[in-house]
């Protein structure tokens, strides 16, 4: 296990579609965890590859996302950011955990029976152990802290049950992570299903903001958003779940508290309120889609920054996997 003094934090994004205010909602605490913990992202290009994809689509998308983590103020000079692909070690070690990770353990999680229902002709093994790679991710790092959203909850918890079997069987090898959710924005829904997570790939072009979407698209989604009957402004996610998720996304974007939210617009309608959202969430994402645009404008400089990352990854992570090799026995030539 790793002798840092500081706890280390990993986490990352999958390489598959625009970035939406979901993810902002959901990454904007990244930078300030630096601040007390050494921290490790990455856009995860291996699991984008569970659904297939053109090729100048995975390279481009993978750019723009890291892209936007740098957009995000992490800063490369002091946090590890690279593509997970370039560090060879996730893959290996994948196929190490995946020998101590039960076929029912896969069989029960969420995201595989999902993407089954919406992929019915490509359920694929990747698709199967998908988790088993997110295992090896965290577990490749020492990380003690994982930022997450609710629906990744569950990948963690198996991270944990495999990292506990392995020790079990071998000793202290592996340090066991815990699951890190914002108390709010961990999960922002559908703008138009508000009953569903909103996605980078939805087909609905209403249903999810972009992080470079302009201010007038913004302002049309938002007026757009599916609410209720009942114009009142008020936090109930069960009876009121479109507007909720709007109070989510102008806490995010504010930083008030839906107890002020619900004060604020007291005794005023959606049609008040949905226009008051979208300014929120362009004023938040506007200077992101400006540091978005000059960061892809040099390719020279994020390959550099991508080189740089994948070389303190690879560090890190030859360290533990070298550490898991040796523990099961495996032959090391002096």
């Amino acid at each position: 296990m790793s002798s840092n003094s500081r706890e280390r934090v990993l986490s990352g994004i999958q390489a598959t579609g625009k970035p939406t205010v979901g993810n902002y909602a959901t990454l904007r605490h990244w930078p300030g965890m630096s601040e007390k913990y050494d921290c490790v992202y990455c856009v995860v290009d291996l699991h984008a590859v569970t659904v297939q994809r053109k090729p100048e689509e995975l390279r481009r998308e993978s750019l723009e996302i890291f892209s936007f983590l740098l957009s995000l103020g992490l800063d490369p000079k002091r946090d590890i950011l690279f593509l997970q692909g370039h560090v060879p070690q996730h893959s290996e070690l994948s196929w190490l955990l995946g020998c101590y990770t039960m076929f029912g353990e896969l069989s029960r999680m969420h995201q595989f029976k999902e993407k089954s229902d919406s992929h019915k002709q490509n359920i694929n093994a990747g698709l199967f152990t998908y988790p088993v790679l997110m295992a090896a991710d965290i577990l490749l790092y020492d990380a003690k802290l994982v930022p997450v959203g609710t629906d990744q909850k569950q990948h963690v918890e198996l991270a944990r049950d495999v990292c506990l079997r392995f020790n079990g069987i071998y000793g202290d090898v592996l340090t066991v992570p815990e699951p890190w959710i914002a108390e709010v924005g961990a999960r922002v829904m559908s703008l138009a299903e508000p009953n569903k997570k909103m996605s980078k790939s939805d087909e609905n072009p209403n249903a999810s903001i972009f992080i470079t979407d302009d201010k007038d698209a913004i302002l049309k989604k938002c007026r757009r958003a599916v609410t209720d009957a009942e114009p009142c402004v008020r936090y109930d996610p069960e009876n009121k779940p479109g507007v909720s998720n709007l109070m989510t996304l102008y806490s995010v974007a504010t930083g008030m508290s839906f107890d002020s939210i619900e004060r604020e617009f007291e005794g005023q309608g959606y049609g008040v309120f949905k226009p008051a959202v979208g300014e929120a969430i362009d004023a938040a994402l506007a200077p992101i889609r400006g540091n978005m645009a000059s960061l892809l404008s040099d390719k020279a400089q994020l390959d550099a920054y991508l080189r740089a990352g994948a070389e303190r990854a690879s560090d890190i992570a030859s360290g533990v996997l070298n550490r898991v090799k040796n523990a099961m026995g495996f032959y090391t030539v002096i």
